[in-house]
């Protein structure tokens, strides 16, 4: 009885690192895909006027993106991109690029 209450423990206690790796996960998918043409991952695409994202502040990212997709904060193209994506997106992106290195 015991051992199955602390195997019950030990597992509970694993699940937010579980979902915080699903996080960083779909958030790299998504910078991948949508971010990094102009952003690039840790460094800016060569030549983009664009700033890097990576050591960024969490918070700014997802407030700056919230911004961007409901046109709060004006960019033609920012709000184009900010726009299609979802409110997990914004999170996961923010939360990958906010844990990155520069």
């Amino acid at each position: 009885m015991r051992l199955t209450a602390l195997s019950g423990l030990l597992l509970v206690g694993l699940m937010p690192q579980c979902a915080y790796a699903a996080n960083l996960y779909a958030g790299h998918a998504t910078a991948a895909a949508v971010c990094s043409h102009c952003h690039g991952i840790k460094v800016p695409s060569a030549d983009a006027p664009f700033p890097t994202l990576a050591g960024r502040d969490v918070d700014y990212l997802k407030l700056a993106l919230k911004q961007y997709s409901d046109k709060t904060r004006k960019s033609d193209i920012m709000n184009a991109i900010a726009g299609s994506l979802s409110d997990d997106d914004i999170s996961n992106v923010a939360t990958y690029y906010g844990r990155l290195k520069p």
